[in-house]
């Protein structure tokens, strides 16, 4: 059996390549590639179509006040999901993040033990800042203030810092949220470096009762793009719809199945801990890809 050696400095990273209609293109080689640092060229040293390669994934559910219409779905389809995604290799964890963050399940490849975690995960808010007499028929009154309740950048961070950095291999994380960072100490730079460093994949499911916003509106889904793009994710938009949910489960569950693999040794051998940006171009422009943005080098402490 030929065994492949590991260069410590060798780049790895792992994405899709698709149509102009965002279909998946299957059976490429590297030689249907163009790849790039900072501008300048680079030779691929490692290629491969990794549907096998273990998988490691993290489930970041939103359970802040927001999410309360819409957590009964996500716990629902989310456990159907895992059960249709997870082989044998691979495992899982669920997180929950509110007015804070809580690891619910660790890493396993049970499908009872995350079921039973999502089933688990409640609504939880701090007291809002209304007041008054029940409204008529027993019913609060009108209340709308916004609890700074929805530590999701931190969320990220801990998910990618604290626990898949520590992993090899394939790793990708999927929120369930409305994108509103309500309270985080962090930032949404802070959420993406921490991904980037840990060579994870950000997928975001935005799940928005957008009733609850009422007239103030939404605006979750600007920052979650970003956060997506960079780490070779994307934001699927299922509002509160249930059957939009299980379709994005199903389209993240086959590009993860679909991916590339490709490993390259950089021109630039400085370790410096600068970030460098990669860019894999297809030859064919009727292609495009889904990649992360870039890497962090290594530095000298490291």
């Amino acid at each position: 059996m030929e065994t492949l050696k590991v260069n410590v400095d060798v780049v790895q990273l792992f994405f899709n390549v698709k149509d102009k209609k965002g279909g998946l293109i299957p059976s490429l080689t590297k030689d249907d590639f163009q790849l790039s640092e900072d501008g300048q060229p680079q030779t691929i040293k490692y290629f491969a179509a990794e549907s096998d390669l273990p998988l490691t994934l993290g489930i970041l559910i939103d359970t802040s006040a927001s999410q309360t219409r819409v957590l009964q779905m996500e716990q629902e389809v989310g456990g159907s999901f895992l059960n249709q995604i997870l082989r044998d290799k691979d495992e899982a964890f669920v997180i929950s993040f509110d007015v804070e963050v809580s690891l619910l399940q660790d890493f396993t490849n049970s499908n009872r033990l995350l079921r039973t975690a999502l089933n688990n995960t409640k609504i939880n808010s701090p007291p809002d800042n209304c007041s008054g007499l029940p409204g008529a028929g027993g019913g609060p009154l009108p209340c709308h203030s916004m609890p700074k309740g929805t530590l999701l950048y931190d969320g990220v961070y801990l998910a990618s810092h604290d626990v898949l950095s520590k992993e090899v291999g394939r790793k990708a994380m999927i929120l369930l949220t409305d994108g509103e960072d309500q309270g985080s100490q962090l930032k949404l730079r802070d959420a993406i470096e921490s991904a980037e460093r840990s060579d994870s994949i950000v997928y975001v499911l935005l799940c928005a009762d957008r009733g609850f916003y009422g007239f103030g509106g939404y605006s979750g889904d600007r920052d979650m793009k970003k956060l997506t793009e960079e780490t070779g994710g994307r934001v699927i938009d299922v509002g509160n719809k249930i059957d939009k949910l299980k379709a994005a489960f199903d389209q993240i569950a086959h590009e993860l199945r679909s991916q590339y693999n490709i490993g390259y040794i950089s021109t630039n051998r400085a370790k410096d801990g600068s970030f460098r940006k990669v860019e894999i171009r297809p030859k064919n422009t009727d292609y495009k890809t889904q990649a992360r943005s870039g890497y962090y080098a290594v530095g000298k402490q490291d």
